[in-house]
Formats: C-alpha cells, sequence, structure tokens
C-alpha cells in the first residue's frame, strides 16, 4: 500500500511540472480505474509528512474524480458502496483538520457529494458537525463550519421546492439553535481575545462564517430560530460592521479577517434588504448610517477593495427599495454621496495605473463592462445608476457639475478627464450594459455623440494622447456601439483600428476588442453593420496584425494569454465568409496550425482555445472545399496530435471540426486517413468523457455515410449500434443517439439492418414506456417518417416499421401511431421535420399496404394530418444553417466537465430529400403518379375513407 502511495504522490507531482503534466495526468488515469483509488488520495491529503503541494494535488484530483465517478445521471452510486461509506465516514474530519488550500478542494468535493446524497442518503452529517462545534477551539469550529458553508451554499442560486424546503427544515432543525448560540460563543471569545492577534484572526474567521451560514440560512426564507432571534443577530451585525482594533492598522494589500467579516455583512444586509424588507425594513436605516460611516472611513488600499465593493451593493439594494430610496432624493445629499463615495471609488488609483502596466490582461478583463469582478468602480458605478433610475434628472444636473469641473481640470492633469469621461458613462446609461451590444438605451438627458465630439474624439487619433486616455477613447466608442449610426462609425472604425498599431498592451487589446464588437453589430435582419465588402481592403492586414500581437512571444503560457486579440480574428473570419481566399486564408490556416501546435502542450486559457477553434471552424466552413487551402491534410496532422495525446480540452473541438470537414465534402468516400478513426471512436474511451459525446456522436453520423461500404464488410454496424443503444439509456444523451440513428437509417437499405431493427424499435419502445420528454417523442416521430419515407430504394417504408414493431408486441402500432406519431408531428416546429413529416404521410397514403388494408381508419387520419401540414407548406432554405455566428458565453469552469459547442461548426437541419425543394408540388405529382400505377387505388381511398371536407380539400393534389 506505501508504495502505491508514494507511486500516486510522485504522479500528482509530476501533474505540476509543466513538461510531465500531459503524461502524468494519463498515467492518473489509468490509475483511477484501480479499486480504493479515491481513498489513496485522501491517504496522501491526510499524511502530513507530505508536502503541502502534494497533498494539495491529491485534495484537486480527489474533488475531480468525485464529480465524475460519484453518481451517474440517475444518482446511482458508480463506485462500491462500502467505499462510499468510508469516503463520508472520513472526509469532514480531515477537511476539518486540513490546511484552508486544501479546505476548498475538499469543500468543494463534499458539496458534490452533498447534491447527490444530502440530505437523506446522508441524514446524519449535520448532527456530526454539530457534535464537532467547540466553544474553544475556533480551528475545529472552523473547519466545522466551512464544511456546513460548502453544503449549504448550494441553496443560493436555486428556485423554491418542495424537496429543497424540506432540505432546509431538516437542517434547521438540528443546526439553527447550535448556530445563534455560536453567534454569542464568537462574539465573547472576539471581547476576550481583542489583544492576542492569533486567537483574534480566528475568530473574526468564525464570525465571518456565521454570517455566510445566516445568508445560506435565510436565502430562500426566513427560519423561524433566525426570525426569533432577528433583534439579537441584528446588534451583532451592528456592533461588527462599526468594529475597529489597533491590531490591524498597519496592512495596506491584503483585506484582514476584519474587512472580510463586514463584507460578509454587507452581503447579508443586501439579501435582507432585497428580500425580507418586511421584516428587516426598520433597522434599514441605521445599517445605513453605519455602512455610509463605514465608506467614509476606508481609504484608497487594496485592502478595503471588496469590502468598499460590499459596501455599495448594499447602499444599491437600499436604493432600490422605493420607501428607502427617498432618504437619497435631495441635491445636497446627492452631492455629499458623489462626492464622498462615488469620486473617491471612480478616480484612478496608483494601484490602478500600476496593474495598467504591469498586469495589463489583469486590468482589461477587470475593467470590461459586464466582467464578473467586484471592483470599486464597478460598485460605485452600479449605485449611481440605481439612484440614476430612481432621480433621473436631479442625479444628471448633480453629476454633470462634477463632471464639467473634472473636464476643465483635464485640460492639464489626464487623470481629472479619465475620472470625467467614467462619470460621464456611469449616468449616460441607462438599463443593462450588455457583452453583446453595449448600452441600449441613453439618458434622455445626455448627448453622448456631442460628448464624444467636444471631448474625446481628439483623444482616439492624437499621437502625444496618455495611454490610458486613448483607452478611455476606445472604450466609450465601444460602450456606446449600439447608439452610433453607420455614417458615424465609417468615420470611427478607421481611427480605431489604426491603434491595433498601438505599442502599448491595453490601447491594442481595446482595440481588438472594439473591432471585434463593432464587426459583431448587426440589424434586426441579422445584416452585418460593416459587412464583408466593407472590410475586405484591410482584412488581410488586420488579420496579419492580430497575428503578430498574438506571436510576439510564443511560449504556449503567454500566446494564449490574450484571448481578446484571437476573438476578433474570429470574427473578421466569419464576416468575410468566403471572401477570406481573397485575403490570404493560406497564411490565417498556417497561424492558426502553429498556434495550435504550441497551445497544445499546455492549453491555460480557455476562452482563449475556444476562439482559436471557432477560428478555425469558420475557416473550414467558408473555405473547406477550395482546394487553395488543401484543408483535410494541413488540419490532420495537428489534430491527430492532440488525439494521440488526449489533450482532453481539445478533443471536443477537434470531433466538431472533423465531423464538419466530413459534412461539407462533396466526396461520397472518406478521405482515406479518416477511415483509421473508425475504430478509434468505437472505443468506449473516448466516451467516458462527458464533453466529447455530442461531438464524437456527430463525427459518427458524418461518417457514416461515407464509409457505408467499409462499415459493413468490416462488420462495424453493431459496434455503432451499441454505442446507440449506451447513448439512447442516458437522460442526457437519447439526442445523441438519434442522430447516430438517422445516420444509419437514412445510409443503410432495410435488409441490411433487418437483424438488428427489432431490438432497436423494442429500446425505444422501452424507453417510451417511461415518462418520455416531448423532445424524444419528437425524435422519434421523426425517425418514424424517415423510415417511412424511405420506401423504394431505401427498402423501408411504414410496412417496413410496423412488421419489426408488430414482431415486437402485437397490436402495439395502433396506439404508438395515434399517441404518439400523429399529435407529435403536429406539433414539430422545423420546416424540415414537417416537410419530412409530409414525405413520410405521402408515401403511407400511396405505398403502404398495411395502411390500405389493415389500418383503413388510420389511412383517413393520415390524410387528414397531412393535410393539415398542407395549410402552411413548409419551405426549407437552402444553405448550412444561420449566416450570423455567435459565440457562446464561455463559462471557463464548463471545460471538461460540460460540452461546449462550436458555433462556426453549428450543423444545419438534416434535410433527408433536398432534392424536393416544392413540397405541395411534389405531393400532387407523387399522389397522382402512384395513383395511376395502383390502377386508381388511391383515388378509390379516398372515395371511401374521407369526409367530404377532406375529399375537397385533397382534391386540388390529385387534379
Amino acid at each position: 500500500m506505501a508504495s502505491t502511495l508514494e507511486h500516486l504522490a510522485q504522479l500528482l507531482n509530476a501533474t505540476l511540472e509543466a513538461q510531465h503534466h500531459r503524461k502524468a495526468e494519463n498515467a492518473l488515469k489509468e490509475e483511477a480505474k484501480k479499486p480504493k483509488y479515491s481513498l489513496s488520495l485522501l491517504s496522501i491529503v491526510s499524511t502530513g509528512a507530505q508536502p503541502l503541494k502534494t497533498r494539495l494535488a491529491a485534495a484537486l484530483a480527489f474533488k475531480n474524480f468525485i464529480r465524475h465517478n460519484y453518481v451517474d445521471e440517475e444518482g446511482n452510486y458508480k463506485l462500491p458502496l462500502d467505499e462510499v461509506q468510508t469516503i463520508k465516514q472520513e472526509l469532514v474530519g480531515l477537511m476539518i483538520s486540513s490546511p484552508s488550500t486544501i479546505q476548498t478542494q475538499l469543500g468543494e468535493a463534499i458539496s458534490i457529494i452533498a447534491d447527490s446524497d444530502f440530505w437523506e442518503r446522508w441524514d446524519t452529517l449535520i448532527k456530526d458537525l454539530v457534535s464537532r462545534l467547540s466553544n474553544t477551539d475556533y480551528k475545529v469550529t472552523n473547519g466545522v463550519l466551512e464544511v456546513a458553508h460548502s453544503i449549504f451554499v448550494r441553496w443560493r442560486p436555486l428556485f423554491q421546492s418542495n424537496d429543497l424546503n424540506r432540505e432546509v427544515l431538516h437542517v434547521v432543525d438540528t443546526f439553527g439553535e447550535p448556530f445563534v448560540q455560536m453567534l454569542s460563543i464568537a462574539d465573547q471569545q472576539i471581547e476576550a481575545n481583542k489583544d492576542n492577534e492569533g486567537a483574534l484572526k480566528g475568530w473574526l474567521e468564525t464570525m465571518s462564517l456565521l454570517t455566510r451560514l445566516l445568508y445560506d440560512l435565510s436565502c430562500q426564507d426566513i427560519p423561524p430560530v433566525i426570525e426569533t432571534h432577528l433583534q439579537p443577530i441584528t446588534v451583532l451585525l451592528h456592533k461588527y460592521i462599526t468594529y475597529t482594533n489597533p491590531i490591524f492598522d498597519g496592512e495596506e494589500d491584503e483585506a484582514t479577517p476584519l474587512e472580510t467579516l463586514k463584507s460578509d455583512i454587507c452581503d447579508a444586509l443586501q439579501l435582507f434588504t432585497n428580500k425580507y424588507d418586511d421584516d428587516f425594513g426598520q433597522y434599514v436605516q441605521e445599517f445605513t448610517n453605519n455602512v455610509w460611516n463605514v465608506l467614509s472611513s476606508v481609504g484608497p488600499e487594496r485592502r478595503y477593495d471588496s469590502l468598499t465593493s460590499k459596501a455599495l451593493q448594499f447602499l444599491t439594494a437600499v436604493a432600490s427599495v422605493r420607501r428607502h430610496a427617498e432618504i437619497f432624493n435631495n441635491e445636497q445629499i446627492l452631492g455629499t454621496i458623489v462626492e464622498k463615495v462615488i469620486l473617491p471609488n471612480v478616480a484612478l488609483r496608483e494601484s490602478d495605473i500600476e496593474m495598467f502596466e504591469d498586469e495589463p490582461i489583469e486590468f482589461i478583463r477587470r475593467d470590461l463592462e459586464g466582467s464578473d469582478t467586484d471592483s470599486r468602480r464597478r460598485a460605485a458605478t452600479d449605485f449611481l445608476r440605481k439612484l440614476l433610475e430612481n432621480f433621473e434628472v436631479l442625479v444628471t444636473q448633480v453629476v454633470f457639475r462634477y463632471i464639467n469641473h473634472y473636464l476643465t481640470a483635464g485640460k492639464a492633469d489626464w487623470k481629472a478627464k479619465d475620472t470625467a469621461v467614467y462619470l460621464f458613462l456611469a449616468i449616460a446609461a441607462k438599463g443593462t450594459v450588455t457583452a453583446a451590444h453595449g448600452v441600449k438605451t441613453v439618458n434622455n438627458y445626455v448627448n453622448v455623440v456631442e460628448f464624444f465630439e467636444q471631448n474625446i474624439a481628439a483623444d482616439l487619433v492624437s499621437e502625444a494622447t496618455e495611454p490610458i486616455s486613448k483607452v478611455d477613447a476606445i472604450k466609450y466608442l465601444y460602450t456606446f456601439r449600439s447608439q452610433l449610426n453607420k455614417a458615424q462609425w465609417s468615420s470611427a472604425i478607421q481611427p480605431l483600428i489604426q491603434n491595433l498599431a498601438s505599442t502599448n498592451y491595453v490601447v491594442y487589446t481595446y482595440a481588438a476588442i472594439a473591432v471585434e464588437r463593432v464587426l459583431f453589430l448587426a440589424d434586426e435582419q441579422g445584416q452585418h453593420l460593416f459587412p464583408r465588402g466593407d472590410i475586405q481592403p484591410y482584412a488581410k492586414d488586420l488579420l496579419e496584425h492580430l497575428f503578430a500581437l498574438i506571436e510576439k512571444d510564443t511560449s504556449a503560457a503567454k500566446l494564449q494569454e490574450n484571448e481578446f486579440l484571437m476573438r476578433c480574428i474570429m470574427r473578421v473570419l466569419t464576416v468575410m465568409k468566403e471572401g477570406i481566399l481573397e485575403c490570404g486564408a493560406e497564411n490565417v490556416l498556417n497561424h492558426l496550425v502553429s498556434i495550435t501546435n504550441v497551445i497544445k502542450e499546455n492549453p491555460s486559457n480557455p476562452r482563449f482555445y475556444y476562439y482559436h477553434f471557432e477560428a478555425i471552424g469558420a475557416l473550414v466552413r467558408y473555405c473547406s472545399n477550395s482546394p487553395k487551402l488543401d484543408m483535410f491534410p494541413r488540419l490532420w496532422t495537428p489534430f491527430t496530435a492532440i488525439l494521440n495525446e488526449d489533450v482532453s480540452e481539445f478533443v471536443p473541438f477537434v470531433f466538431q471540426i472533423f465531423a464538419l470537414l466530413l459534412e461539407l465534402s462533396p466526396s461520397n468516400q472518406v478521405p482515406g486517413d479518416f477511415k483509421v478513426l473508425i475504430e478509434a471512436v468505437l472505443a468506449p474511451g473516448p466516451w467516458e468523457t462527458r464533453g466529447n459525446v455530442p461531438p464524437l456522436s456527430r463525427f459518427i453520423a458524418a461518417i457514416i455515410p461515407k464509409a457505408a461500404e467499409e462499415i459493413r464488410a468490416e462488420k462495424k454496424l453493431e459496434p455503432i449500434l451499441a454505442i446507440f443503444q449506451r447513448l439512447l439509456a442516458g437522460k442526457k444523451t437519447d439526442q445523441n443517439a438519434f442522430d447516430i440513428l438517422e445516420a444509419i437509417v437514412g445510409t443503410f437499405p432495410g435488409d441490411v439492418l433487418d437483424e438488428y431493427f427489432g431490438t432497436v424499435v423494442t429500446l425505444i419502445f422501452t424507453k417510451l414506456q417511461t415518462s418520455p420528454t416531448d423532445s424524444y417523442k419528437s425524435r422519434v416521430a421523426r425517425l418514424y417518417h424517415l423510415i417511412s419515407a424511405r420506401v423504394g430504394e431505401g427498402k423501408m417504408g411504414a410496412d417496413y416499421f410496423i412488421t419489426h414493431a408488430e414482431a415486437v408486441q402485437q397490436n402495439v402500432f395502433t396506439p404508438f401511431y395515434l399517441t404518439v406519431i400523429l399529435p407529435t408531428t403536429g406539433q414539430f416546429a422545423r420546416p424540415v421535420d414537417r416537410k419530412l413529416g409530409v414525405i413520410s404521410y405521402t408515401k403511407t397514403l400511396c405505398e403502404s399496404k398495411a395502411f390500405a388494408e389493415r389500418y383503413q381508419k388510420g389511412w383517413g387520419f393520415t390524410c387528414n394530418n397531412l393535410l393539415d401540414l398542407l395549410k402552411n407548406p413548409p419551405r426549407v432554405a437552402a444553405g448550412f444553417g444561420d449566416e450570423i455566428v455567435n459565440e457562446a458565453d464561455v463559462d471557463d469552469i464548463g471545460f471538461g466537465v460540460g460540452f461546449t459547442p462550436l458555433n462556426t461548426c453549428k450543423r444545419g437541419a438534416r434535410d433527408d430529400f433536398p432534392e424536393i425543394v416544392e413540397v405541395d408540388k411534389w405531393v400532387s405529382l407523387y399522389m397522382k403518379e402512384a395513383n395511376q400505377r395502383h390502377g386508381g387505388g388511391v383515388v378509390k381511398c379516398v372515395e371511401q375513407r374521407l369526409t367530404p371536407e377532406a375529399k375537397a380539400a385533397l382534391a386540388p393534389y390529385l387534379a
């Protein structure tokens, strides 16, 4: 056992080394298949003799293992029951005794376990936690409270439900009274240890955790135990929002436990103000005064950044409740707010300028509208905008006095001008400032174009402008991009592009951000503000310059640091479409392949590589069949290297692009090299990663029509159907299963599928009996219609389905057809599905022996449903898909867990009969020809089985 643990520890250490991490991670995947792997990791975490970095790596590996291997989609344990029980027994105590960095990882693991097990399969946990609370040892108590918070914090974003209410009630019944008592104990210990720095910090952290738990316990509804003790709880909150201690006076950069506690109190105050005004409203005035005093007393040091943000967020919450907002409805008070609170927190600080110069990418991410980062500027802006929402005229007048003052001062001091511009940005915008379109609605009492022309435009073009002033000018255009018309943008776009040539990192990056967003702008019809023709003259130079900026430093980490530059490249490519062939497409492909080869060694910025693969997807989508690019072999080498090295972050992107290449290829054959991938994707390994399932399914669906002969000859059909069966069984993968099955049914004739089709029907019917979703029924109906429509050369048709269904269970087809196929088809929304329904129904009426003889009423029902679909004949638009390509909202933590689709690789709706364009004319021709072929049989059925109204409706199609 000891040697196994030592080997595991060595692998964990190797994952921390850039040159060995990929090999070590693959080796760990093999270790993870061995029994009791999770317990081995916990043994390493608990071994004090191991270096902290090894223990932390083990805690991280344990968390990730639990995330993927604890339960399946149905909530059933994937681990042996004795291992599950041991994990639960050991984990809480281990977290309590671990250092804080390890506690964070183990806390997330507990939260994952709690998602599936708490509370009904882990109903002893709360009693266990309460029993471990200590009145004298803050380390133990803080560990317990960290565990509790990691579980209860899950409630914050959830909608109310009976199950959730029962869970909260279970917790409060056991934890409520000890929680209230611990508040008093922590208060007493803080008093007793006010001169003992170590103990004071520890007990302040206890009070901080208790405050977070107050939020957790109250986030859905106020529990009775808190409602009963609300008055003494508010007394404690008052005490600690104003608490000071000289022990903390020397710190400047890092928040002390005191600022953390006050920040947590502001969070709780915000919750109670927003949600429980009836109970809490009587305390709001006093807390507003307390928080105002806090804001007036803190300095510009970084130590106070989070506290300042949280305090301003509380004041924003107060201003959101109309009866409390009235305390701000006074010109003098508003002037004081601007002077004492807004201005100090929007003015540039030395630390901001240092970040601008030393950490430019971090400055940009914090500064961008819509960023998640809490900052003083953002919080002050939100507060000011909330006041503006309530008192637009008064706030505009008051703030403009300061804007004019700082504009005058700004003639000699660029920092003053920065403050003026920021104040204007804050009050000119109304409503939400979106990442997609910037400001959609502006303050009626300002003129954004005039302000730009008079005060900012010169900074955009002047060589002598301070870099931050130039960024302000670019940011102004970026923020108000939706407010400028085409003529105004036409004069601004060139100076904007010229700023990409700046030597300053923030300036050229902001220019790229603004250019990308302007190219994204489109009208209500989806037409770009700057279409391909407008940017074609400078697209080649623009792309070359953007690649040069990215490739200035070719180390893997630096190369992928700046996602904004790659996003701009992607946008140029999606706007240019096929036009990129005239603008150096070969060079673009060379750059993208080169970048792929570097970043695959150590993928570290998910946003960058998402946009990178979107850019490759754009080239494939618009240029894949150009002989200039020879796309298949150019992408084959780097992409197969990714697959061979198992660069898991990139694998889903690779298969999406490979699938797109196959779908767009005019050849009916698989490119030679691609055949080797068929074997690879049939192996179980790649399917174990959840994010691989959609792209792998799509790849198989794309390769089946082109490799039909090889699949039959090499007996690959059965393993492909085994994948279909596995995917059909999953809640989240049944749609992928149908993608594969439709490709099979659309490719192979019925006689080839005969031996398998009874099993396929059984699987589909079995799932139909277990409360199927509407989307499942929709895919079943679509599959039925595809089979029904493939009469003739496809050797299928309605009778083929009926024969196999009745072999599974006698008389099953009638209820299936009446309760699933007919009603579901009537609800089809997509034209391509409705078109398939029309073709299927038409061929059923004309070709099905079973409907002609056995299901005579069904023939009439089918005809009525066909006529309903033909009231608005479906028209399927030609082309691959939407012309506007929108990037996904990339969430860093989604990678490796979920699936991030590439929009440039988005597949258009599958049209199995593209040769049929005008379906109403096709129906008429087909029915008349079939009637002739069957010696008037169709007309005979019409006469015998339809109502007069239906006969009249069908008559034009037979005339």
